[in-house]
């Protein structure tokens, strides 16, 4: 047996021939993250200038990244020679395990991405979605995050929050506050609703406009019932509705306007033997 190497011919046979297609592979590997770099980088910038959400941004920048780092990496294992058909079918297939396995987190990210689109509320909207109410605190790709008005934090999965009924309490500027006030049926109805709309009338924070409204709405069981309407801007809210109540309870008590619990009269007939 010949051990006898020839130098020469290694070089040409084997270290020329693999040098020069490593070489080129990594050439294709550099400029092609290059080139995926710029063209990640300018979809991003066209995004912002179009004014969408930088959370969308982000997430189409990473898709975009790693697609295209990809598709660099195939065309440089190919420039080596390697069959790169079984490993762009092994990619498919993986992805379609990974996607069975997380399809619940897909469904979830599909939403995020619509709720980014279509924005039907922003940070700091106070929102009613997925059976929980509370200031919008953060917005992802697969969940929201509330904060309820005690100050806890709850986070609530996209798909929950897209497939069901949302409540944006701040999309608009002014707010409607609907209370029901009951009297007894022996106080004077007529004094009861000239005080309510002196008592609306008199609040710092009730709107002109839209007009309040006062009425009575029904006859009850064990009270008159009106319906007190006043408007007020959407931040103020809650204070009108809290002064409001405790105001209308203090001057009916003074006005001797009684407010009724829930109550039934029992009549007893006595039988004679």
């Amino acid at each position: 047996m010949n051990w006898n190497i020839d130098p020469q011919q290694i070089w040409t046979d084997y270290v020329l021939p693999w040098g020069t297609q490593i070489a080129l592979a990594l050439l294709i590997f550099i400029i092609g993250r290059m080139i995926a770099g710029m063209i990640t980088n300018t979809a991003a910038k066209g995004l912002t200038r179009a004014k969408l959400d930088p959370i969308l941004v982000a997430f189409v920048k990473t898709v975009m990244g790693t697609t295209l780092t990809l598709l660099v990496i195939v065309f440089a294992l190919s420039q080596l020679g390697v069959d790169t058909t079984s490993l762009v079918a092994l990619l498919g297939a993986a992805g379609l395990a990974v996607g069975l396995a997380l399809k619940d987190s897909l469904s979830h990210f599909a939403a995020g991405v619509m709720l980014i689109l279509f924005r039907p509320f922003k940070l700091g909207d106070y929102v009613e979605v997925g059976g929980v109410a509370g200031s919008v605190d953060q917005i992802t790709i697969f969940s929201t995050r509330l904060k309820t008005p005690d100050n806890k934090l709850v986070t609530v999965p996209n798909g929950n929050v897209f497939g069901n009924t949302m409540v944006n309490y701040s999309a608009e500027p002014t707010r409607r506050v609907d209370m029901i006030v009951g009297i007894s049926y022996g106080s004077d109805l007529l004094k009861a609703k000239a005080l309510l709309h002196e008592i609306v009338a008199a609040h710092p924070l009730v709107l002109k406009d839209p007009e309040w409204k006062i009425a009575v709405s029904e006859l009850a069981d064990s009270s008159v019932n009106f319906v007190v309407r006043p408007w007020a801007n959407a931040a103020d809210y809650w204070t009108v509705k809290w002064e409001l109540t405790e105001t209308i309870k203090l001057r009916f008590d003074a006005e001797g306007i009684e407010i009724p619990f829930p109550q039934m009269d029992v009549h007893l007939h006595k039988e004679e033997a």
